[in-house]
Formats: C-alpha cells, structure tokens, sequence
C-alpha cells in the first residue's frame, strides 16, 4: 500500500513539474508543442521594364495567391505585355508593336519568410496569344478599327525576387525574371519568341498570417 501511495505521489509531482515547465517568459501556458500551419491569401500587382530584340518592353501583372506557412505560393497569375518594336506591318502597310498577353499557375518557394526581409524564386507556367497592333492605333486616343497579328504562345518564366514584409497584411517585391516562350509564327515577323529578361517591382495585398496558435493560452 505504501509502495501505491510512493508511486502516485511520484506521478503527481512529476505532471505537477511538466504543467509548470510549459508556462513560459510571455505568460503562456502551451497544451502542447504542435505547430500549426499558417495560411494566406493576396491580391498581386506588377510593373516591369524590360527588352525584346532590344527594344523597351513593359509589362503588367495581376495576381491571386495562397501561401502556405509563408514558405510557399500557389496561384493563377495574368500578365499583358507591350514592346515597342516598330516593325513594318505587310498586312496593314504601317509600323506595328509587339504586344502579348498569357495566364498560367504562380508557384514561388520562399526562404526566410517569417524575417523582414525574405528571398524567393518564383516561377510561372502558361501560355497566351502574341502579335503585332499597329502603332498608329497605340497611340491614337480616337477609336479605330485594331489590326492585329497574333499566334498563341507557350511561356515558362523563373526568377528570383526580394520580398519586404511591411506588415501582416502587406509586402513589397522587387526581382527579375527570364521569359522563355515557344515560337509564334506572325506574317513576315523578324521576332519568332518573345523571350527575355524583365525587371520587376510589385505589391501584395491580403493576409499572409490568418492563423493562431490555439494550443496558448494567455495568462492572467
């Protein structure tokens, strides 16, 4: 019977130690150690300047996302794009630009997400229609009739970007990227892809912390 009497005392005292260990310096008493995954979700807006055949290029993004634990994206994202090329348009027998515009699925593994300052590589997969509009029609503010030359166009476009955490509600990216794209067959075009290199600098908006810790509990 004193032997029973040893042990359950033993017991006691050591859950009486454990409870005691996980109240910690911030007044929180933890149930227990699981971490939870933390979610979001964010509206994107790009501005990018870049070349195509070394003519200016720029470009425009929108984009939805979810972000796992802030180590990982997963989104759709469209972009438009407009080179001036000035190209001689046999079908309209005027000067044209390049324009271009694709979606696809957002994938963008984050490093150091829960810092400032953080790095990712993004990566984006899809595909759209490229062509030629003319130039008169670009910068004419009366409505005209638009001539255009288009083909569809496969595009892959990895980059590296720098991502400021302003709050848990907002974040500032900066990076560059590649556009590799298939090659689109346009009358008498001197450009076969679209590819090459764009700087870019955006801003997300959204919630990129919605969890909390449910397994605290704050102490009076």
């Amino acid at each position: 019977m004193n032997n029973q009497k040893s042990i359950l005392f033993l017991l006691l005292s050591a859950f009486s130690l454990g409870g005691y260990a996980q109240v910690d310096e911030g007044n929180y008493i933890t149930f227990n150690d699981r971490r939870n995954v933390v979610h979001g979700v964010y509206l994107g807006f790009s501005m990018g300047y870049g070349e195509i055949e070394g003519e200016d290029t720029y470009v425009a993004g929108f984009k939805l996302a979810y972000v796992a634990n802030q180590q990982f994206e997963l989104g759709f994202l469209t972009k438009g794009l407009y080179s001036r090329q000035n190209v001689f348009n046999p079908l309209t027998q005027d000067n044209a630009d390049l324009i271009a515009g694709y979606a696809g699925f957002h994938f963008e593994p984050i490093f150091f997400g829960k810092s400032r300052v953080s790095l990712s590589f993004p990566l984006f997969i899809g595909g759209g229609v490229a062509g030629f509009v003319d130039r008169d029609v670009v910068e004419s503010d009366e409505d005209n009739e638009v001539d255009v030359d288009v083909d569809a166009v496969f595009v892959v476009e990895p980059g590296v970007n720098v991502l400021f955490n302003i709050s848990r509600y907002a974040q500032i990216e900066a990076g560059i990227k590649y556009r590799f794209s298939s090659k689109i067959e346009l009358v008498d075009s001197p450009i076969d892809r679209i590819n090459g290199f764009t700087s870019e600098i955006g801003i997300k908006l959204g919630i990129f912390n919605m969890g909390r810790n449910r397994y605290k509990k704050q102490l009076d």
